[in-house]
């Protein structure tokens, strides 16, 4: 596998190169460093900074780890980054450090996050572990902080303390992503708005044994298979109102998008001020003649309701 450059909002991740040797060397050869790492020892002899630069490539070719360098936007060294894969494993080992005058900026934060997502997308990684001594309080901090769970306690040989050394033990498991919700199926329903000439608005109210029943609405319906919007406005119209309506006389105002539980709603409202017949309630609801400064006195199905403040600005 290639090894991985990976840039964040502040820090670019990169293959370790024989030129941060020096870097490297001056960083952790201070014990506040050293003295948190289990496997680096201290003092820190300035010519195992190249060896181990070296391994790093070997290691990665192999699958085994990515260590990577935690460098600044121009490629400076600030630290390290790495994950020790688990022979035969989903799991790997997360560790990382900084130089000390790096510290308490949320480097190692930003640095162990963007690996740690990478060991997961890339990797196929199921899970990633760490630690951190019991008194390191920042480390600990930043594991937490990436969601890392604790998993008790435990202990570990540190090379520069030369003994063992009680650890707090976390572990992350890699993220279940929902299953995004199936789409709605789209109900096309189309309504009107007629407007008397007191420039009042005609609501009906839904009848018993109806879907939301009880609740005022603009007359209209669904479309049947193969009908415009207009062409079933004027066929519900009569059905519902007994009156006759042409074309010529709806004229688009805007439309309602609502998502009910199981269908989304697109109803396309029009504004009709001239009609032939009598109105009555052919299906035996009731009606209301309404004043624009009044329609939200009257409780509305929700896909009704933002219309509203439409027709008042209209009217």
């Amino acid at each position: 596998m290639n090894p991985p450059e990976l840039r964040t909002e502040r820090l670019l991740l990169r293959p370790l190169a024989p030129a941060d040797a020096q870097a490297l060397h001056r960083l952790v050869n201070d014990y506040s460093v050293a003295g948190n790492l289990a496997r680096v020892p201290f003092p820190y002899p300035e010519g195992l900074a190249q060896d181990w630069i070296a391994s790093t490539h070997a290691q990665m070719a192999r699958g085994e780890a990515f260590d990577l360098a935690i460098s600044d936007s121009q490629g400076a060294l600030m630290g390290c980054v790495g994950l020790t894969v688990k022979r035969g494993a989903s799991e790997a080992e997360l560790g990382y450090w900084l130089g000390r005058k790096f510290w308490g900026k949320g480097y190692g934060r930003e640095a162990a996050k963007a690996l740690a997502t990478w060991g997961f997308d890339v990797l196929g990684l199921d899970r990633i572990v760490a630690s951190a001594l019991t008194d390191n309080i920042a480390s600990q901090k930043v594991l937490r902080d990436l969601g890392f769970q604790p998993q008790g306690e435990g202990t570990a040989h540190f090379m520069s303390r030369n003994r063992h050394m009680p650890v707090y033990l976390f572990s992350m498991d890699k993220p279940r992503h929902a299953e995004p919700a199936p789409a709605l199926p789209v109900l096309l329903v189309v309504a009107v708005a007629l407007v008397d000439t007191d420039g009042r608005i005609l609501l009906a109210q839904r009848p018993p044994g109806k879907a939301l029943a009880g609740l005022w609405e603009f007359p209209g319906g669904k479309l049947n298979p193969g009908e415009g919007p207009e062409t079933a406005l004027i066929r519900e119209l009569k059905e519902e109102l007994d009156i006759d309506v042409t074309a010529s006389c709806l004229a688009p105002l805007t439309f309602a998008s609502h998502a009910y539980e199981k269908f989304h709603l697109l109803m396309p409202l029009y504004v009709c001020r001239r009609w032939k017949g009598m109105l009555r309630p052919v299906e035996g609801q009731q009606l209301a003649w309404v004043r624009p400064n009044k329609l939200e006195e009257y409780p509305m199905p929700p896909a009704d309701k933002p219309l509203i403040a439409m027709l008042r600005e209209m009217l």
